[in-house]
């Protein structure tokens, strides 16, 4: 025991010791190791555009506009010659007719004297004549209720003012949106209407479909940064209702317009197409997978698909939607999509 303490244990650290030194002195001169080990992942696949299969199917053009019960203006009845009211034929406030006779202009015109030359004496005599009268009746254009603000002997010239009818009948009135107009190019005479809390839906008949009118107000709204809000209208579509029908101005209402139908339709999300009216372009795919941009006929739409009418067929593959710039072969616009590898920076 004495000899191991006295000569193995000291051996023992004298080797312990010297392994330290010769570890200090290698990392003295060449270093350790201490870099990260490279964990970041590594792409391993592609990113493939969605498509979709070009099917047949029925497209109905159904168009649904939120509107209002209105009343309808009244209607201006013009002096149609310039002269003197001679007669009031009805009083203010009168139930009138179509082409009941509201009142009379009278219009005098002086006339030249005439000479007269007596054949026998030669003498010369100045004869008077009467002026020359014309007048004309101011007929109701429609019926309803009278306004007559106009006077008996009231001077009036072409296209004045002489009175009003109120025709006391309701329509229904709505604002379109771009696409809905759009939409409504070649709309029937008649659309289904639905009063809010009112009777069963109706047939109006008459409907028009017209631009919106200028507004000349300034907004003092602020815009809505989303983008959010009501959409731009351009458009309006009235229509009348039919007597009848219990309806009150101020009251909700649903006009549903069918505009076309068709069965069997060579169809695509218009997701897919660039354009909706008349004429469009889709990216057809091939078996390849290389997408080519193509210009088709567009007909019919229901907002969520589009009839083709030339230029694809059932079985087709397009992308489901349309390429952004700068993807599927497209240019890039710097202003809209920046890459830096084109645009650099």
């Amino acid at each position: 025991m004495g000899v191991t303490r006295r000569i193995v244990f000291p051996i023992i650290r004298l080797v312990i010791w010297a392994v330290i030194a010769v570890s200090l002195v290698k990392i003295a001169f060449t270093g350790a190791d201490v870099g990260p080990e490279d964990t970041s992942l590594q792409p391993t696949g592609a990113a493939v555009e969605p498509t979709v299969q070009v099917e047949t199917g029925s497209v109905t053009n159904a168009v649904t506009i939120q509107a209002s019960v209105v009343a309808d203006p009244a209607v201006v009845v013009k002096a149609t010659l310039a002269g003197t009211v001679s007669k009031l034929l009805v009083g203010d406030t009168a139930v009138v007719a179509v082409g009941t006779p509201i009142l009379e202009i009278r219009k005098e015109t002086p006339q030249d004297p005439v000479e007269i030359t007596n054949p026998e004496t030669g003498e010369v005599t100045t004869k008077e004549r009467k002026p020359k009268v014309e007048t004309v009746v101011v007929k109701a254009p429609v019926a309803g209720t009278l306004s007559l603000p106009t006077l008996k002997d009231q001077e009036v010239t072409v296209g004045t003012e002489v009175a009003t009818v109120s025709p006391g009948t309701l329509s229904v009135s709505g604002t379109l949106t771009p696409d809905q107009q759009y939409r409504l190019v070649g709309a029937p005479q008649q659309a289904s209407v639905t009063l809010n809390g009112g009777p069963a839906p109706f047939d109006c008949t008459g409907l028009r479909v017209g631009a919106a009118a200028t507004v000349s107000t300034v907004s003092t709204s602020e815009p809505d940064p989303n983008g959010g809000g009501t959409p731009p209208s351009s458009g309006t579509v009235s229509c009348a209702i039919p007597a009848g029908i219990t309806a009150f101005a101020g009251l909700g209402a649903k006009v549903e317009i069918t505009n076309g139908s068709v069965e069997d339709a060579v169809v695509v999300p218009i997701s897919a197409v660039e354009g909706t009216v008349q004429t469009g372009n889709v990216w057809l795919v091939d078996k390849d997978g290389e997408n080519t941009k193509k210009a088709v006929s567009l007909g019919l739409t229901d907002g969520k698909v589009v009839q083709v009418t030339d230029g694809l067929a059932a079985g087709d593959t397009v992308l489901q939607f349309i390429p952004v710039p700068g993807g599927a072969g497209l240019p890039v616009d710097c202003n809209v999509s920046y890459d830096p590898k084109v645009c650099g920076g």
